[in-house]
């Protein structure tokens, strides 16, 4: 599943140090959302955990496979209609066996949408 660039976009992104910020615009257009929901859209789950992941992927220029998801919280619904512009900030750590750990959240001002913890593998495809 691709999603960068045509589920989302990345408006203005901030690489520093083991840290990715980035502002999203979701497609509120997208056809995920005729399935999820009808007339009553919400960004699922498990694109916030690609999103992340093709994020990462495209910061640093390499391919990976997700291997763990821990402490996924969804803490408040992503209306694309009500607010299609979102921030997340990523952090990411290497670690053994071409593995690296991230922990990010999606948010807008005060509000926190979604955080997690997961380790990427890099893979050589």
């Amino acid at each position: 599943m691709i999603l960068l660039n045509d589920f989302f976009t990345i408006s203005k992104k901030l690489v520093s140090e083991n840290e990715i910020s980035v502002e999203l615009c979701i497609n509120t257009g997208h056809k995920i959302f005729e399935g999820h929901f009808p007339n009553q859209p919400v960004v699922p789950g498990v694109c916030m955990v690609q999103m992340i992941k093709e994020m990462v992927e495209d910061v640093l220029d390499i391919k990976t496979k997700l291997t763990e998801a821990a402490e996924l919280k969804f803490l408040s619904v992503i209306d694309p209609l009500q607010n299609n512009l979102i921030n997340a900030t990523i952090k990411y750590m290497n670690g053994e066996d071409r593995k690296i750990n991230i922990n990010a959240s999606f948010f807008k001002n005060e509000l926190i949408h979604f955080k997690c913890k997961l380790c990427l593998q890099k893979s050589d495809n």
